[in-house]
């Protein structure tokens, strides 16, 4: 039902399309020419792994995958960092299967283990990663520090 392909150069309209509907979602406003500008370096710096799903030939999903590492494991990890579906075929299986599609991806490139993280109130994210065997990890605090451009210039 649904073809999953890593994106490439050519699918640079789709995936900025797709990546500007993500940024909405999270309320952020569109800015179009710098999503373009960094979907763009993504694919130049190659520090991402992009994926679209497709219906038929329409581009209805989006999943960024920034590559990194458990040095506890001593591994490499995964940290799926954007995942969003179309609301024209949000609950018909897409994230399901482009959520399979990254698990065999992660076989296939010997991956330790993929991480993930979703608003404490996005229910249904959190009951599709549930069912995919995602596991909630209790026994660590994330923090994050918004870092401004000025603090670094001073």
């Amino acid at each position: 039902m649904f073809t999953i392909i890593q994106a490439k150069d050519e699918n640079l309209q789709d995936t900025v399309s797709l990546f500007e509907k993500y940024r909405s979602f999270y309320n952020m406003p569109s800015n179009f020419d710098s999503a373009r500008q960094f979907i763009t370096e993504r694919f130049s710096k190659r520090d991402s792994l992009i994926f679209l799903a497709f219906q038929k030939n329409t581009a209805v999903g989006f999943m960024q995958i920034y590559p990194s590492f458990s040095s506890v494991a001593m591994k490499p990890i995964w940290i799926l960092n954007d995942l969003f579906i179309d609301s024209s075929v949000r609950r018909s299986g897409c994230a399901t299967s482009m959520l399979q599609f990254l698990n065999k991806q992660a076989v296939k490139n010997k991956i330790f283990s993929i991480k993930l993280s979703t608003a404490v109130d996005n229910h249904s994210a959190k009951a599709l990663y549930d069912s995919l065997g995602y596991k909630l990890v209790a026994n660590f605090d994330n923090y994050s520090k918004t870092v401004e451009l000025q603090a670094l210039t001073q």
